[in-house]
């Protein structure tokens, strides 16, 4: 069993770090703390062939697997976090599923401008009476004509204000099999934005809302019987968090590694104190168990889509690491990892979020919890 990088991935993550040196690293700080989405990142990184690394070449991406995605989400992020979302938001989710079960006019309509970055696609999931639940959402789809009326709002949606299109979550009939999604525009008539609220992070979400919004057929993405396909799909979206998550992790302990070999307290280094020993002790043991289980869950998907368990475990523990980490590198560095002068702050903050989104960990427990016992556990009371 191999735990290196073949040497086509080594190369690859080399051009990427090199990029991301380049036309990153000089902006990181202000990045982070900007409300835009960093447009102007999307259109460089869609120039080097950092959007679309699983998408299919017929359909304009790269044809990349899983694992050359997850290397490129990790690199940019060891340079400037915040530009790690755009190849979250190139690769992963939405845009995944797109060119996965989209219609070729969808592909041609969507899948151009969101690949040359000139476009943003958000998924439309969280409601207000359906979080983890997410099989409780209520927003409809009702046939009008040739098309259909969509009625509802979604929150918590991850650039939500930036977005372009929505991959919407409706229902089309009762029950899990009545649950599809489609294609829903900002500027379609009916569509209407709430108030922007913010985020612990930083990032901002408003409401969306969909007052009998006219929807055509053929922008239907999956119909009735489609929410497993879409779950699958969220599988990838989950793996694009799980990254992230470790990526930030790593990146506030490399600030703290750096910083305890320079600066001095009592007339000694401080990585001379055992306490900090241990701290990093810690921390790398914590790095480097969250890398493989991350790891494995990529390769094992290959060009296709990742198992759920998997996932679960990966993104969990990722997740949990990724907070951990930041949290006690910004102790490390004091006040000045508790400044906003710092990213390991920033870091921390989004590891937190993370914890939550795409999956709380406490849900990604209930699912491993069925994989060891191979069976389903309701929590809807009977």
């Amino acid at each position: 069993m191999n735990f290196n990088l073949t040497p086509e991935q080594t190369e690859f993550q080399t051009a990427v770090r090199r990029f991301a040196e380049k036309h990153l690293k000089a902006g990181a700080l202000a990045r982070a703390h900007s409300d835009d989405y960093p447009t102007d990142v999307a259109q460089l990184m869609a120039a080097q062939g950092l959007l679309g690394i699983t998408i299919a070449e017929a359909d304009g991406g790269q044809g990349g697997s899983l694992m050359d995605a997850v290397i490129a989400i990790e690199t940019v992020a060891s340079v400037c976090p915040r530009s790690a979302d755009v190849v979250q938001a190139g690769n992963f989710g939405a845009i995944r599923v797109l060119a996965e079960y989209g219609s070729p006019l969808q592909k041609e309509k969507y899948l151009q401008p969101l690949l040359a970055g000139k476009a943003l696609i958000a998924v439309g999931m969280t409601e207000p009476g359906a979080g983890s639940a997410v099989t409780e959402l209520v927003t409809s789809a009702t046939p009008d004509g040739e098309g259909f009326r969509v009625n509802g709002s979604k929150i918590f949606t991850t650039h939500g204000p930036h977005a372009d299109v929505f991959l919407t979550y409706v229902r089309f009939g009762p029950g899990v099999k009545g649950i599809g999604s489609v294609l829903i525009e900002t500027k379609m008539d009916g569509v209407t934005l709430g108030k922007r609220s913010r985020f612990t992070s930083g990032e901002e979400w408003v409401e969306i809302f969909f007052n009998n919004v006219y929807v055509p057929k053929d922008m239907v993405v999956l119909g009735e019987g489609g929410f497993k396909k879409q779950i699958a799909g969220f599988n990838v979206e989950r793996l694009g968090n799980t990254a992230r998550s470790l990526a930030l992790g790593r990146y506030a302990y490399e600030e703290a590694r750096e910083w305890a070999m320079q600066r001095k307290q009592f007339g000694r280094l401080l990585c001379e104190f055992q306490g900090l020993q241990w701290k990093f002790a810690d921390m790398r043991i914590k790095l480097d168990a969250a890398q493989l289980l991350l790891y494995r869950a990529a390769t094992n998907a290959d060009t296709g889509f990742p198992s759920p368990t998997e996932t679960a475990i990966a993104k969990a523990y990722c997740n949990q690491t990724g907070f951990d980490v930041s949290n006690e590198a910004m102790q490390v560095l004091g006040g000045m990892g508790y400044s906003q002068e710092s990213l390991v702050e920033y870091c921390m903050r989004r590891c937190r979020g993370w914890m939550i989104a795409g999956g709380s960990i406490e849900i990604l427990k209930n699912r491993i919890a069925e994989a060891v016992f191979d069976r389903t556990f309701s929590q809807r009371p009977n």
